[in-house]
C-alpha cells in the first residue's frame, strides 16, 4: 500500500490545478473568432498554404504555432465536460466559423497559386492513419493539463500541442481539394481535420472529468434534464462516426502491416528486389511485382500457403517478375506517354530548359573562377614571392543544428615547404584578393608541404 501512495503521490496533479473557475474562463475566452483572432486566423492560413505549396515543413510548423483553432476545439471538449450547453453552442458557432473561413481562405490562395502540383506535404495530409487517431487523443490530454495547471500555459506544452495535432494543414489541403477540383483530397483531409478535432476535444472532455471541475448549474431541473439529453446527443452524433472511422483506420492498418511483414517474412530472397506489393480485397489478390533473382514455382506456392497465418485468408498470390514485370513497367511508361498532351509536354520543355539553364551558371561558375585563379598567377608570382599554388573554388557551408547555409568561394593558397605568411603579408594577401575576386565572402586556406592551416 506504501509504495501505491509513493506513486499517487507522484502522478497527483491537484495540488498544482490553477482555479477551476478562472481555467473555465481562459478558455471561454479563447473561444471567440472576432477581430484580432480572425485576421490572425486568415494570416496562418495563408501562411500554411504556402509552405504545403513549396513544400516546407519550417513554414507549416510556423503556421501551426500562429493558428488560434485550438480555442474552440478545448472548448468544444470543456462543454461536454462540464455539461455547459450554452458553452458548447458558442464554441461550436465559433468553430464553424473558423472552419468555413480557414477552407474558403485556403481556397483563394490555391485558386492564385501558380504552383498547382501537390506536394509530399499535401499529399500526406489526405489520407489519415491510427497514429493521427492517438496524437489527437493523447496531444488534447497534453493541452487541458497545461491549461489546468500552474506553470503549464508558460511552457512549450501548448505550442506542441498546436504543432503535433497538425489542424491547420488538413484543413488547407482541404481548400487545395476545391481549388483543384480533386473531391478526395478535400474529403481525405476533412476527415483527418475532423478526427483531430473530435479525440482534441474527446480528451479534453475527459480530463475535465476526472480533474473533477464543477458541472455547469442549471435554474431548473427540467433544463438540466434537456441540456444532458442534448448534449449526449451531441457526443453520440460526434463521436460515433469519428469510433466508426476509428476502426477502419486501425483495420486497414492492421491489413498493411500484415501485407508488409507477408512479403518481408516470405518472399525476401538475396538477389530479388520486390518493387510493390499490391491487395485487392474484393477480388482476394495480393498482386507482387519483383526484379532480379526470381521467385520459384515452389517458393511461390509455399508462401501462398502461409498467408494466412498474415491474415489473409482467401487470398490468391499473383507474383509478377522476370519479363512479365519489364513488360509491366513498358505498359507503365506507355500510359504516361499516352497521358501527354501539348501542354503537359510544353511544361516538360520549360522544366527541362530551366533545369538545363541552372546547370549552365553553375558550371560557369566553376569555370570562371578557374580563368580567375589563371589571371592572378602572374601577379601573385610578384607580390606573394612564398605562394607556389592557387586554387578558388565556390563551397556551401551547411549548419548541423539549423536549415541555413552560407556560400564562400574557397582561396587554396600553396605555400613553399618551410615557409609561413607573416600576419601582415596575411593582411595585406587578404585585401588583395577581396579587390581582385568579386564574392560576398572568401575563406582563406594555407598549406605547405607539411601542415594544413586555416
Amino acid at each position: 500500500m506504501n509504495i501505491f501512495k509513493s506513486i499517487r503521490v507522484y502522478f497527483n496533479i491537484r495540488p498544482d490545478l490553477e482555479e477551476k473557475q478562472e481555467i473555465v474562463e481562459e478558455i471561454t475566452r479563447g473561444i471567440s473568432f472576432r477581430g484580432a483572432n480572425l485576421w490572425i486566423l486568415i494570416t496562418a492560413i495563408f501562411i500554411a498554404s504556402l509552405g504545403l505549396n513549396v513544400n516546407s515543413t519550417a513554414v507549416i510548423i510556423g503556421a501551426m504555432l500562429i493558428s488560434p483553432l485550438m480555442g474552440p476545439i478545448i472548448g468544444m471538449g470543456l462543454a461536454v465536460g462540464i455539461n455547459d450547453l450554452e458553452l458548447l453552442k458558442r464554441a461550436a458557432k465559433n468553430f464553424s466559423v473558423a472552419t468555413l473561413i480557414s477552407v474558403l481562405t485556403a481556397t483563394i490562395y490555391f485558386l492564385i497559386s501558380p504552383l498547382g502540383e501537390a506536394q509530399s506535404e499535401l499529399l500526406a495530409r489526405t489520407s489519415p492513419t491510427l497514429y493521427d487517431v492517438l496524437i489527437a487523443f493523447f496531444g488534447g490530454a497534453a493541452g487541458i493539463i497545461a491549461l489546468s495547471t500552474r506553470g503549464g500555459k508558460s511552457g512549450n506544452v501548448l505550442p506542441g500541442v498546436a504543432i503535433a495535432t497538425a489542424l491547420m494543414p488538413p484543413l488547407c489541403t482541404a481548400g487545395y481539394g476545391i481549388a483543384s477540383g480533386n473531391l478526395f483530397f478535400f474529403l481525405g483531409a476533412f476527415y483527418l481535420f475532423f478526427i483531430n478535432t473530435v479525440f482534441i476535444s474527446l480528451a479534453t472532455a475527459i480530463g475535465v472529468r476526472m480533474m473533477k471541475f464543477p458541472p455547469h448549474s442549471f435554474l431548473s431541473t427540467d433544463k438540466a434534464k434537456k441540456a444532458r439529453h442534448i448534449l449526449t446527443g451531441v457526443i453520440i452524433a460526434t463521436t460515433a462516426p469519428a469510433l466508426i472511422m476509428t476502426v477502419n483506420i486501425i483495420r486497414t492498418s492492421i491489413f498493411e502491416n500484415n501485407v508488409h511483414s507477408f512479403v518481408k517474412s516470405e518472399l525476401s530472397q538475396s538477389g530479388t528486389q520486390i518493387l510493390s506489393s499490391s491487395a485487392d480485397r474484393q477480388e482476394a489478390t495480393l498482386r507482387i511485382v519483383a526484379v532480379g533473382r526470381e521467385i520459384s514455382d515452389s517458393l511461390r506456392k509455399v508462401a501462398e500457403g502461409r498467408l494466412a497465418s498474415y491474415g489473409l485468408h482467401g487470398f490468391h498470390l499473383t507474383v509478377i517478375q522476370g519479363v512479365q514485370s519489364d513488360s509491366l513497367l513498358a505498359n507503365s511508361i506507355q500510359k504516361e506517354q499516352h497521358l501527354y498532351t501539348p501542354a503537359s509536354d510544353h511544361q516538360k520543355l520549360l522544366e527541362l530548359s530551366t533545369e538545363n539553364t541552372a546547370l549552365s551558371q553553375r558550371l560557369s561558375e566553376y569555370t570562371l573562377y578557374e580563368e580567375y585563379a589563371r589571371e592572378l598567377r602572374s601577379e601573385l608570382v610578384i607580390l606573394f614571392p612564398s605562394i607556389r599554388s592557387l586554387s578558388l573554388a565556390p563551397i556551401v557551408e551547411v549548419q548541423t543544428d539549423t536549415t541555413s547555409s552560407t556560400r564562400y568561394i574557397a582561396v587554396l593558397l600553396g605555400l613553399e615547404a618551410g615557409k609561413t605568411l607573416p600576419p601582415a603579408e596575411f593582411v595585406k594577401l587578404q585585401h588583395w584578393f577581396r579587390a581582385r575576386v568579386p564574392g560576398d565572402s572568401l575563406a582563406f586556406i594555407t598549406k605547405t608541404a607539411h601542415s594544413n592551416k586555416q
